[in-house]
């Protein structure tokens, strides 16, 4: 089992930049694929990014890309979501998940491990 806690969400404007992060306990994280993924009212869960178990690829949604920024630490648990220049239309519930195959995906299906999720409220 790996339990996934979010943290890092908010209110912000137009323009402004968050971080989420996402501590893993259980176990070895560096076994682990992990993404973020979002949800926003009445839409499907979907994927923003991915990061391999090394760091070393990481992929995104064209929706973010040139915006947000996966990253990880292995030697704390956590991997991070760097959020810049948000838009109203990134408003949603982020959720971290930790999936324990060897290639990244953007696959809701294909993770095997969810955070609880933070809200991230961008106004205009």
């Amino acid at each position: 089992q790996v339990q996934l806690v979010e943290s890092g969400g908010g209110l912000v404007q137009a323009g402004d930049a968050l971080r989420l992060s996402c501590a893993a306990s259980g176990r070895t994280f560096s076994n682990y694929v992990m993404g973020w993924f979002r949800q926003a009212p009445g839409k499907e869960r979907a994927f923003v990014a991915a990061i391999s178990r090394s760091g070393g690829y990481t992929d995104y949604a064209d929706s973010v890309k040139g915006r947000f920024t996966i990253s990880r630490g292995n030697a704390k648990n956590t991997v991070f979501l760097q959020m810049n220049s948000l838009k109203p239309e990134d408003t949603a519930v982020y959720y971290c998940a930790a999936r324990s195959g060897a290639a990244t995906s953007r696959q809701v299906g294909e993770y095997d491990y969810w955070g609880q999720g933070t809200q991230v409220t961008v106004s205009s």
